[in-house]
């Protein structure tokens, strides 16, 4: 990702934390209709920071795993 330089992903990583802080339900993990609403949220974000679009599914998946290691702890 050096395209898009260190400050910007850094930027994309503290709106992404954000984001799912703000959009995490009780129980999003278990519920679909909360998943996909999260996946939307992490999409749109990207999306917005131009973050590659051949990128964005993959990334995607990574927060959203990410997401659901935190939870377990």
């Amino acid at each position: 990702m050096a395209i898009l330089g260190d400050d910007i992903l850094r930027a994309i990583a503290r709106d992404l934390v954000e984001a799912v802080r703000r959009n995490v339900s009780i129980d999003w993990t278990i519920k679909e209709g909360a998943r996909d609403k999260m996946r939307t949220v992490v999409r749109r974000l990207l999306k917005e920071r131009g973050y590659p679009p051949d990128k964005q599914e993959s990334a995607t998946r990574t927060v959203i795993e990410q997401a659901e290691m935190l939870r377990e702890i």
